[in-house]
């Protein structure tokens, strides 16, 4: 699944097609035996309804889409409440309600790197004399979208894909380009090479919503780069006190993987938004007009899917060991080295998996921590000594089916794994202290049964790299199938994650962020259709990560990896009623610390787990940076219960 950290070229995209029509097949077919309704399921429904809660929620659902920034979808939007305030393209005045440039549209201007910041070394910033400003936007490119749907056959297969309904199955046969060309810039795009260099509408006359489009870098040292954070008169701010401009988001698109003389195809569409004041992502806009909303959640660390999907389980990242767990060290050409090959910008020297953060000898390591250091709060690193942390997507141990995936031989590439780790996750406590849970995977039953490919994302899971997998899947890893049945017949466990396969989780390129809506809508549908569950139950729909997207909104720090720009988030319950904005500070580990508190958990993850900050106290001058940083919420802010819990902590909104 490493394809989920870089743009597709059309073979990947053809092994993703592939990959999900048998996925659909298979599941329309063949039930497997996987995961079918139980009597210890129906049970395991009474139980989570007789726990004792610090709140009426019973039931949690976290609904994990792919790639996309909170502004990238809520560039527009007006909450529908006249007393509540968002944090917006729109709100700053950096875009018109049109979608045109705004009076302040230069706050989010973007510039091109024209001489090496840090000489031959990674660099994290760019003052004024190592930046211009673009005339215009490097073009948007097509990235090798295909002129028909990439997904267009998969309406050819028996029920089409079971995430979502029949009525919804015509999405996958459009979106396609249209176009004789796979790159190249993407014309469907109003005046796509005159384009001014900040965000521009990506919909249009000639680009409906229903488009599939391309995708964009999302990586961790990259990504860093894009932010172009420093403590300087030039970037930091009493607005802004850690000093991230992100003003360099195309600059690194074009030349993070360009040799001289080579032609960019990773371009401008990172600065690309939905217009929900146009119709855009409307099933979005319908649920955040009703529900609340955050406008301060933000994805966990810098980087892609399989980094940010770590914490979701974790509240921390995870790193390289031996078969006991003790830290252990990848081989050379799996090492990291983020510094620029001679006569380039930022064409990495090696762009492998793993990094060392505690040794500041090492490359890419000492700017980010010089940073850190001049933050106006202390932070620790999270570094550990000896300890090799993913730069990106690196597959777990085991299969879905629970088979070891082999030892990690990193000689050997095809065998570049995390291997099985020891750390105490959510999962763990949930079970000591015996609250149901369950990860619910899109083509997960075909996984199980062997199939060379299929829709399910391994990366995503993160139980799945834990040394105690093969034991945990019995009673808690099931298809999104079977989710469908535990909402409807009430047998929802205390805690579900739910992943949509490779087709319906809204990734750039090899889906769309309708499909991934119309995977939502169908489980909220379900949901509500149990009304005795309903009442006692919270969705938290949510991505793993911007996918390179920009964002306008702060970033705080909170150790070495991040967190990183803001990602949609909402909360869907009887009780987050009203259209509500949000605006405390949370990121992935908040579910971790949401669990903990709802089902009145007295202990952390572990000693160095983020679910040990403390909670945001919002400052009155910016009620979006913390006064007491480092902080991250529990998600509690987005409810409003009416009441006190037993711990005597305000649940009001």
């Amino acid at each position: 699944m490493n394809w989920k950290n870089r743009k597709l070229a059309p073979s990947h995209k053809m092994r993703l097609r592939f990959t999900v029509a048998v996925c659909a097949v298979a599941l329309t077919l063949s039930p497997l035996g996987f995961g079918a309704a139980t009597n210890a399921e129906t049970l395991a429904g009474k139980s989570a309804h007789s726990l004792r809660t610090a709140s009426p929620i019973k039931h949690v659902i976290i609904i994990v889409g792919e790639n996309r920034s909170f502004d990238h979808l809520f560039a527009t939007y007006a909450p529908k409440r006249r007393d509540e305030k968002i944090l917006n393209l729109l709100s700053q005045g950096i875009v018109k309600a049109d979608g045109a440039p705004g009076p302040h549209f230069a706050k989010a201007k973007q510039y091109k790197i024209t001489s090496a910041p840090n000489g031959d070394r990674f660099f994290i910033s760019a003052g004024h004399e190592n930046k211009t400003l673009y005339t215009t936007l490097p073009a948007p490119d097509i990235g090798g979208v295909p002129a028909a749907s990439p997904l267009a056959f998969i309406l050819n297969t028996p029920g089409g894909d079971p995430g979502i309904p029949q009525k919804d199955q015509y999405l996958f046969g459009t979106g396609g380009t249209g176009l004789p060309v796979t790159l190249g810039p993407d014309t469907r795009i109003a005046n796509v090479t005159t384009l001014p260099p900040g965000p521009f509408q990506l919909t249009g006359p000639g680009m409906p919503y229903d488009a599939f489009t391309a995708d964009t870098i999302h990586q961790f040292f990259q990504m860093y780069q894009q932010m172009d954070c420093a403590i300087d008169k030039e970037h930091a701010s009493r607005e802004n006190p850690t000093g991230c401009l992100k003003d360099l988001q195309s600059a690194i698109t074009t030349t993070y993987n360009t040799p001289l003389g080579g032609t960019p195809h990773d371009t401008g569409q990172t600065m690309a938004f939905f217009n929900m004041q146009q119709g855009d992502a409307a099933i979005t806009k319908r649920l955040a007009d009703k529900y609340t909303i955050s406008d301060n959640y933000h994805q966990s660390v810098m980087g892609g899917t399989g980094p940010d999907s770590i914490p979701l389980g974790f509240a921390d990242q995870i790193y390289f060991g031996d078969s006991t767990g003790k830290a252990a060290t990848p081989i050379a050409t799996r090492i990291y080295n983020p510094n620029p090959q001679p006569g380039t910008l930022n064409l990495y020297t090696l762009r492998a998996q793993w990094f060392n953060c505690s040794d500041e000898s090492a490359p890419g390591v000492k700017p980010i921590a010089d940073y850190l250091r001049a933050l106006p709060y202390k932070v620790d690193t999270k570094c550990d000594p000896g300890h090799y942390y993913p730069a990106v997507n690196v597959g777990p141990a085991f299969t879905p089916a629970g088979i070891p995936t082999g030892a990690p031989d990193n000689a050997n590439p095809t065998n570049n794994i995390i291997p099985p780790v020891y750390i105490r996750s959510i999962g763990d406590v949930m079970n000591d202290h015996h609250i149901p849970w369950i990860y619910y995977g899109g083509g997960y039953k075909l996984s199980v049964a062997g199939a060379a490919v299929n829709g399910y994302c391994t990366i995503c899971n993160p139980f799945e790299h834990q040394a105690n997998y093969p034991s945990l899947r019995a009673d808690h890893m099931r298809d999104v199938t079977d989710l469908f049945t535990d909402l409807a017949k009430g047998t929802l466990p205390a805690v579900s994650y739910v992943k949509p396969d490779g087709a319906l989780d809204g990734h750039p390129a090899s889906s769309k962020w309708g499909l991934f809506e119309a995977f939502v809508d169908n489980i909220i549908t379900l949901a509500q259709s149990n009304k005795e569950q309903w009442a006692e139950t919270a969705i938290f729909v949510t991505a793993d990560e911007g996918g390179g997207y920009y964002d306008s909104g702060f970033i705080q720090p909170v150790d070495f990896f991040g967190t990183g720009p803001r990602v949609p988030m909402i909360a869907v319950s009887p009780f987050s009623t009203g259209g509500h904005v949000s605006h405390v500070y949370n990121e992935h580990s908040s579910f971790v610390k949401f669990i903990e508190r709802n089902w009145k958990l007295k202990e952390t993850l572990t000693k160095r787990s983020r679910d040990n900050l403390p909670n945001p106290r919002q400052n009155d001058h910016n009620v979006y940076v913390p006064s007491n940083m480092p902080a991250i919420g529990d998600l509690f802010d987005m409810f409003d219960f009416d009441r006190h819990d037993d711990y005597g902590h305000d649940n009001r909104s």
